[in-house]
């Protein structure tokens, strides 16, 4: 695995711990983003380990459906996963009231924890 590749996968490690503690203190939208952030580093990692690299979060997840989901790498469910993240951290980041709830949130981390497992599992698999 390249070096770029492992500190990206760390940071998605982070992130995952992070929107943990963010839940536990009640900081769900915050939380959820940090959910979302710990899938985008993933993909990227994952991207990465295949010699693709991609600045824009628009272009990491259209490259993952391209390249990963299409081409039956992970699950197409994962592409889902990363898009509804994203959604839920727009609604998050952006809005002006808090808008997700407690369920919401520990679903969006019960699948992060799993994004971030499973292309772990294939990144390091590609060394």
């Amino acid at each position: 695995m390249t070096d770029e590749a492992r500190l990206l996968l760390e940071r998605a490690h982070e992130n995952l711990q992070a929107a943990k503690l963010l839940e536990n203190q009640g900081y769900l939208d915050i939380a959820a983003s940090r959910a979302y952030y710990a899938m985008f580093y993933a993909a990227q990692a994952l991207l990465l380990q295949r010699g693709l690299a991609f600045s824009s979060h628009s272009a990491v997840i259209a490259a993952f459906g391209r390249e990963i989901a299409k081409k039956r790498v992970l699950d197409a469910k994962y592409h889902r996963y990363l898009i509804d993240a994203q959604d839920l951290r727009n609604l998050a980041d952006y809005g002006v009231k808090p808008a997700l709830t407690r369920e919401t949130v520990s679903a969006v981390i019960e699948r992060a924890t799993e994004f971030v497992a499973q292309t772990e599992g294939v990144a390091s698999s590609k060394c």
